[in-house]
């Protein structure tokens, strides 16, 4: 990649993780959307998720429905790699 844009991805990410981190979802589980943070490389450019991707994705379950109507998130969690990160994860897609 280069050094530009590799700049403005790291610059993106890391708007990314700050408007996640400041997120409030108050459900059973702690929601913290920044948990998601190992999945933001797969639900951008549809490589293959992590297993720390999986496992987050997993934790955060009971959240994802606060994520899909939140409009800061849902571009992320909403998008078709990241329902294919869901697939492979084996964490279905929530019905909101």
């Amino acid at each position: 990649m280069k050094k530009g844009s590799c700049a403005s991805l790291l610059c993106a990410l890391v708007v990314v993780v700050v408007v996640l981190a400041e997120a409030r979802v108050t459900e059973a589980v702690t929601c913290n959307p920044s948990e998601l943070g190992p999945c933001l490389g797969a639900f951008t450019s549809g490589q293959a998720p992590s297993a720390n991707c999986c496992n987050k994705l997993r934790e955060q379950k009971p959240c994802l429905c606060g994520y899909i109507k939140n409009p800061n998130f849902s571009k992320y969690v909403n998008s078709p790699n990241a329902r294919k990160v869901g697939s492979t994860c084996g964490v279905p897609f929530p019905k909101c």
